[in-house]
């Protein structure tokens, strides 16, 4: 079962891994076999190698600078619901329900992402 603690460990490794854009930090969240998966974008990413490759091909979408407030919802088993709100200088401001499956190390093996702009 994931704890809050363990939840907030990794969403702050998930921030300091998006402002970084590095391999090493993208890498340590996910498990070898995880899933990204994002709508309403057809982003299907399956596997730790194919997550840092599509991750590190965003980083322009961090141009100009950015924030994101977040928020736990629930904790349900190995599976918990964020929310989050995304304010992206270039980009825009987005709203945002994760659900972040863990496995028993506290690393990732299935994101689901609805990112919708506000």
């Amino acid at each position: 079962m994931v704890t809050e603690d363990q939840v907030r460990t990794w969403v702050e490794g998930y921030l300091r891994a998006w402002t970084s854009n590095s391999k090493k930090d993208i890498a340590a969240l996910f498990t070898p076999r995880a899933e990204y998966h994002e709508w309403p974008y057809e982003t299907d990413w399956i596997g730790r190698d194919a997550i840092v490759e599509g991750w590190q091909s965003r980083a322009p979408w961090q141009e100009g600078g950015w924030e994101f407030d977040w928020s736990i919802l629930t904790l349900n088993g190995d599976t918990a619901a964020i929310e989050g709100t995304g304010r992206y200088k270039e980009l825009g401001t987005f709203a945002n329900l994760w659900t972040v499956t863990f496995d028993k190390n506290g690393r990732c093996t299935t994101f689901r992402m609805w990112n919708n702009e506000i």
